[in-house]
């Protein structure tokens, strides 16, 4: 198995989910993601949100894992950010466009949850590159 480091994933996996809960209240757009997503306000209140925020964090750390998988140990910070920014916006935000096409979805959804996952991978991407390596022993 590639190298990584646990704390650096938990912590990445830790902002993405807080930049989340930034990005998705009402300081940001959470009037716009729920109207633009056809979510009542009852809908949004209702069902498990234990389970809803604690799979959410277990999918952020997921994310984070594989991400620091593919980036591999001590990434240079360009490649941290750059990697970071591509696979947010390239491959998860391309993602959920063509979904978004063939569902009919709004561009403003588009750009809200393109948007939020296009800055978690930077944000993971730059945690990972700025840890520090810790010394192992020999």
């Amino acid at each position: 198995m590639p190298e990584f480091n646990i704390w650096a994933v938990l912590t990445a996996a830790i902002a993405s989910f807080a930049l989340g809960g930034v990005w998705y209240s009402p300081l940001l757009f959470a009037k716009a993601w729920q109207r633009e997503a056809g979510l009542s306000d009852e809908q949004v209140q209702g069902g498990n949100v234990g389970l809803i925020f604690g799979l959410a964090f277990v999918l952020c750390v997921i994310a984070s894992f594989v991400f620091a998988m593919f980036l591999g140990p001590r990434p240079p910070l360009a490649l941290g950010l750059g990697a970071g920014f591509a696979a947010g916006l390239c491959w998860v935000a391309a993602s959920f466009g063509i979904n978004y096409l063939f569902e009919r979805k709004s561009l403003k959804l588009f750009l809200i949850n393109g948007g939020y996952h296009t800055l978690q991978f930077t944000l993971i991407g730059l945690i990972l590159a700025l840890w520090p390596v810790a010394e192992t022993a020999s």
